[in-house]
């Protein structure tokens, strides 16, 4: 039974690797490269405790393939700062991701830029890491094509039938049929179900812009934690001797190759600097990418209720890295018939039946 895959981000290509040593498998990229929309421009941390119930199933059923795969996670450790008045919110999220209050002496010996006028308090977790996006790709399409999956790029999907139990795919000049279609098209996944006659899910993608600017300070940054502020306000990760800031913005957008906006990024920006004692004198570069997510914020795993032979692998939102290991075995699961290994309240949550 040959399945093929649509989507060669980290979704795609980590399905390949657990559907290959069952059978044939084709994987479909538009782009010219793999991986290069979301899964190209992702911040790379893995944190269990992030995202809802469901998310973190997901994050925990990971954590093995992750932790035991040889340099995939770096330690990194993560710190959320907070500004006076916001003692409520800071005491909330903290808890719920499974920080530890720290002094701000504590705080300033980890980042010591912090502007203690502005910082009125500190949380750290230390089993938080630096995930190495290229190595773990490039690690699951190692194992997809060592068992012989046919990997295509510039191959945007025209059109998509299913009949006779067999779907038919067009890309460009090239056809393709497979007994199972794998969804993997990331901001695109919802108008890859509509060419194939399935209906949406409603996803929606969101934009999130980056920059990177220079060690602040001429600090060396390397030991510095990831930096967060109250309701994701901003974030700061240290990034081959510099720092990455984001805005945290989540605007919805259109699926598209996304860029940064200059005024979103200004206004993020400026919430970082109000944190620390250096101010940002220039940007080397800025990007964006679009983080997918379902209308309740899970993933959707699991085949059509309508269209069995149409699997959904989508919505992975800012969790896509992190959750990868286990989404892509629950899949394998799913069409190779297999028991899942995953617990079956998690199985029922990520279903495209809950819609």
């Amino acid at each position: 039974m040959t399945t093929l895959i649509i989507g060669g981000g980290i979704a795609g290509i980590s399905a390949a690797a657990r559907l290959a040593p069952h059978g044939p498998v084709v994987l479909l990229e538009a782009e010219d490269a793999l991986s290069y929309h979301a899964s190209g421009r992702s911040a790379a941390m893995f944190l269990q405790d992030y995202g809802n119930a469901t998310v973190r199933a997901l994050n925990y059923a990971s954590a093995d393939y992750l932790l035991s795969t040889p340099n995939i996670l770096k330690p990194r450790g993560v710190m959320m700062l907070a500004k006076p008045g916001q003692d409520a919110a800071f005491e909330a999220e903290f808890a719920d991701f499974g920080m530890q209050e720290i002094s701000m002496t504590e705080a300033q010996a980890k980042v010591p830029i912090l502007n203690t006028q502005t910082c009125a308090r500190a949380a750290f977790r230390a089993d938080v890491y630096d995930l190495d996006t290229d190595l773990l790709i490039q690690g699951f399409l190692k194992i997809a094509r060592n068992h012989g999956a046919d990997i295509v790029t510039k191959a945007r999907v025209d059109s998509l039938q299913f009949a006779d139990g067999v779907w038919h795919v067009r890309a460009g000049d090239r056809d393709w049929s497979a007994e199972t279609l794998v969804n993997a098209g990331g901001a695109w996944a919802d108008h890859i179900a509509q060419m194939a006659g399935i209906a949406p899910i409603g996803l929606q993608p969101y934009r999130r812009s980056m920059a990177r600017i220079p060690a602040p300070g001429g600090h060396d940054v390397g030991t510095w934690p990831f930096m967060d502020g109250v309701a994701e306000a901003w974030y700061a990760k240290p990034d081959a001797g510099k720092l990455i800031v984001s805005p945290s913005e989540e605007h919805p957008m259109e699926p598209h190759d996304a860029w940064a906006d200059d005024m979103v990024l200004a206004e993020g920006l400026a919430r970082y600097e109000e944190m620390v004692s250096e101010p940002v004198t220039r940007l080397e570069n800025s990007w964006a990418g679009l983080r997918t997510f379902a209308p309740d914020r899970t993933l959707v795993i699991g085949r059509d209720p309508v269209q069995p032979s149409f699997v959904w692998l989508a919505g992975q939102g800012g969790y896509g890295f992190q959750t990868a290991a286990a989404a892509s075995q629950l899949v394998g699961d799913i069409v190779t018939g297999a028991t899942p290994q995953l617990d079956a309240a998690a199985v029922t949550a990520l279903s495209p039946q809950r819609f």
